[in-house]
């Protein structure tokens, strides 16, 4: 009688592949650390990190290409169609957000007639400023310009004001630039204290429900490794920390990871409706959704 040997190879089970856009900036790249870098339980998916700017995201989920992206709020409105709210992974201006800086300051009134620089028209940078300024799109004076080459625009005289967003909150003074206005602190003045919405994530609908429910957990638990694993995460996100050294990256990554990113909240979703009624009420959010989000 002859024994047998088990069979021992085993058969390596293909991950569904899924697209994941987001901004090459500390707080993405702090958010998604865990998942980057295999640390966690990716519920048997292989994601694709996608890295670009958020205009460019924005773009592409008009056109539904990417199976779960970053975004702007304001853009959820143009896409909310096609693609669901993800609970986690909000980044909202708690008493800050997009600045309007010059090389001098300007009143209110004096920006609404100067060319403004501007990230991109469907940021929520963009709708903030129209929501400021009482003026829809085609009565600004502005120029689409790449994020990270705002200073450069305002300090070469191609625009007078500049509509920062990111990292340039915390480093616009190295340029020699000054805040005529911060709008996140006008919201909340405006808005009882609520937060400024400015970018979450979002599932397209072509995933299965239950597939959404199981995505929605795996990033949620990327993002709770991270605040429990600061440090390094913080480490790892310095690569895309332009000009800012571990300090500053930390205050950064604070400021747009935090319990807001784990769960809107009550609060957070009050003020995306208000953010969205607004503009449609000016004509300038082509359709106010009901906000969908999985659950």
């Amino acid at each position: 009688m002859t024994n047998r040997v088990p069979d021992r190879t085993f058969r390596c089970v293909e991950k569904t592949k899924l697209t994941l856009g987001h901004s090459p900036d500390p707080d993405d790249a702090f958010m998604f650390y865990g998942l980057a870098k295999g640390l966690i339980d990716d519920g048997g998916y292989d994601f694709e990190h996608i890295l670009q700017d958020i205009q460019t995201l924005n773009e592409r989920a008009s056109r539904g290409e990417l199976d779960i992206s970053a975004i702007s709020i304001h853009a959820y409105a143009h896409v909310c169609g096609d693609y669901a709210l993800l609970p986690s992974g909000a980044s909202m201006g708690d008493g800050y957000g997009p600045m309007l800086v010059a090389r001098e300051a300007f009143t209110k009134e004096q920006i609404g007639d100067l060319r403004i620089a501007v990230p991109g028209k469907m940021t929520s940078a963009f709708l903030a400023l129209q929501l400021w300024l009482g003026k829809k799109g085609e009565q600004i004076n502005y120029v689409v310009v790449p994020f990270d080459e705002i200073f450069g625009a305002v300090n070469r005289g191609s625009a007078d004001v500049g509509l920062i967003i990111h990292e340039g909150q915390l480093t616009f003074e190295n340029e020699g630039l000054v805040c005529c206005e911060d709008l996140g602190v006008w919201w909340g003045r405006e808005n009882d204290g609520l937060p400024l919405p400015l970018g979450g994530n979002v599932i397209h609908k072509r995933i299965d429900a239950v597939e959404r429910k199981v995505i929605s957990d795996v990033l949620e638990r990327s993002i709770r490794f991270s605040l429990d694993n600061r440090d390094e995460a913080v480490e790892h996100s310095l690569q895309y920390a332009r000009d800012m050294g571990i300090d500053l990256a930390d205050k950064f990554v604070g400021m747009y990871v935090n319990e807001w990113t784990l769960d809107y909240g009550d609060a957070g979703r009050e003020s995306i409706r208000r953010f969205l009624q607004r503009g449609y009420e000016m004509d300038v959010v082509p359709e106010l959704p009901e906000l969908e989000f999985v659950e």
